[in-house]
């Protein structure tokens, strides 16, 4: 079971940019999915963004065009940018590789 490490979270302004990385124990290439998940208050778990072998993403249609998901073999890391952060982007963000999953960074988007 790899270990991740989520980091990068913290509060902001509304229309703020944060990025969350991901870093993994060991090679993220060993399977052919990563992906970040969140929660919100009173929330399910939801989709956020996932990234393919080949570099093909999605995105979940609240996030699109805002948010890019990426990652670095190299370093075995997935990265969130997240741009123009809105009140309703507030939640543990958790990434995922394969079937293993990070212990989550809490963003807040508040003024």
């Amino acid at each position: 079971q790899e270990q991740l490490k989520e980091s990068g979270g913290g509060l902001v302004q509304p229309g703020g940019s944060l990025r969350l990385s991901c870093t993994a124990s060991g090679s993220i290439s060993r399977v052919n999915i990563q992906a970040w998940y969140r929660q919100g208050p009173g929330k399910q778990r939801e989709l956020v963004a996932s990234i393919y072998d080949g570099g093909t993403t999605n995105y979940a249609d609240s996030v699109l065009g805002r948010f890019t998901i990426s990652r670095d073999s190299d370093k075995n890391t997935v990265y969130l940018q997240m741009t123009d952060l809105k009140p309703e982007d507030t939640a543990v963000y958790f990434c995922a590789v394969g079937p293993d999953w990070g212990q989550g960074t809490q963003v807040t988007v508040s003024s």
